[in-house]
């Protein structure tokens, strides 16, 4: 059983066995957003209930926008028509990057005056460059030095027109742009400053907006241009299952020797992170896509040397994997990931040497060479993704002790208890 403080898996044999992890919160919180804005009522089945979804849900409420339903079965979202009805709204986001990205932008299209802020953690996560963004098209928007959460704005509507954005930090700005500017005033294109992390998930955000009606031209890598205003349909919409929660399962097939079948996930997913499957292919596992879904088998584990900049959200996971290679493994292109729910190099190096590895931090990322592993407690910082990531380990090794597992309520609140119902099959 999870203890209030602490977790402890138990070793195992071969891991078999097939899963269905929950909705992608990423999917969910995105159809949130469109199914709030659209004209109409939608229904949302398979949705993620997490804290990460629950804010966004009970944000929007106080927005004025009705969400009626179980969040695992379905939801209806009556949606506003594009023109949000809350005039005053003091939102409280915790650590939820997805709800205060998103809904700074959408607020920058209502009229009245709106303040944004999380937990102690959010406040230290970057949001400047949004920040900028709509003070390029003349909304009045205060952030800590400019840079930090809590965010308030004095809106009157978001005009259109042209705006350069930085996207090497988090996707989650432009992201966020996108999903707000059919409500805008009049057309508006969005100009990419520079390299853009994660572009899997813009994509998500493109094909998500598609199913509920509004078409984003993305002609060109580094320009998007929507035309404005415009209005969201509502629609009845599937959330398929979070691939970066499949991912611990996949590697806990990679590490023990066994193999997992994720079900109703395959390679033309929306979600990028299916591509996870690939880094474990190239490290020795066999891959197999079924009718069911993707299936992974474990096998002898080689190093490799990747970029993860599109698929960052699974490096914990790839780290952990690498404990168990019989080589060094080399994770580049994800420096953007120190600025996550807690440092994703730093507190990750740390942590993997607590278990006996050799890590070296780079700007980009990290160096993990393999070295006999120990016991170990490990400290989560509020991240879920820490405790999943080696909770996984934990299969393998003996002594390692989960720190603080409740933090996995922000994603996936069961992860435990479906992680040890594969093992015991």
């Amino acid at each position: 059983m999870v203890a209030r403080t602490e977790y402890v898996p138990a070793p195992q044999g071969p891991v078999r066995g097939s899963i269905r992890p929950p909705g992608s919160k990423s999917i969910t919180n995105r159809a949130l957003v469109c199914a709030a804005l659209a004209r109409g009522t939608s229904r949302l089945a398979g949705c993620l209930d997490s804290e990460d979804t629950q804010v966004m849900r009970g944000c929007w409420e106080q927005l004025g926008i009705a969400v009626r339903g179980d969040t695992t079965e379905m939801l209806e979202v009556s949606g506003c028509a594009g023109a949000v009805p809350a005039r005053q709204a003091d939102l409280y986001v915790a650590n939820s990057g997805t709800t205060i990205r998103f809904l700074t932008a959408v607020v920058a299209t209502a009229t009245g005056s709106f303040r944004l802020d999380g937990n102690q953690r959010m406040r230290q996560r970057p949001i400047g460059d949004l920040v900028d963004a709509l003070r390029q098209l003349g909304v009045d928007v205060r952030a800590t030095d400019d840079h930090f959460p809590p965010v308030s704005i004095e809106s009157r509507g978001l005009p259109g027109g042209t705006v350069s954005l930085r996207a090497d930090v988090s996707s989650q700005y432009l992201s966020g742009l996108l999903l707000a500017a059919p409500c805008a005033e009049a057309p508006l294109a969005i100009h990419l400053d520079g390299p853009l992390v994660s572009k899997p998930y813009v994509d998500m955000t493109v094909a998500v907006m598609r199913c509920f009606g509004v078409e984003v031209d993305a002609g060109t890598p580094h320009e998007y241009r929507i035309d404005a205003p415009c209005r969201y349909r509502a629609i009845e919409y599937t959330v398929e299952p979070d691939a970066t929660a499949a991912g611990y399962f996949w590697a806990a097939a990679a590490v023990t020797g066994g193999e997992v079948l994720v079900r109703d996930l395959h390679w033309n997913a929306l979600q990028g992170d299916v591509r996870f499957c690939r880094c474990l292919e190239e490290m020795g596992c066999t891959v197999e896509e079924r009718a069911e879904g993707l299936a992974v088998r474990g096998g002898i584990l080689h190093g490799i040397d990747i970029d993860m900049a599109d698929i960052s959200d699974t490096v914990l996971t790839l780290a952990v994997v690498a404990l168990f290679a019989d080589s060094p493994t080399r994770i580049r292109g994800v420096g953007h990931i120190r600025h996550k729910e807690s440092d994703r190099i730093g507190d990750l190096a740390r942590e993997l040497r607590k278990l006996g590895a050799d890590v070296d931090e780079h700007d980009d990322g990290l160096t993990i060479r393999p070295r006999p592993l120990k016991p170990a407690r490990i400290a989560t910082y509020d991240d879920h993704r820490m405790a999943m990531s080696f909770a996984v380990a934990g299969l393998k090794q003996s002594g390692v002790v989960i720190e603080d597992p409740r933090c996995v309520e922000k994603t996936y609140p069961h992860f435990f208890a479906d992680l040890e119902s594969l093992a015991r099959r």
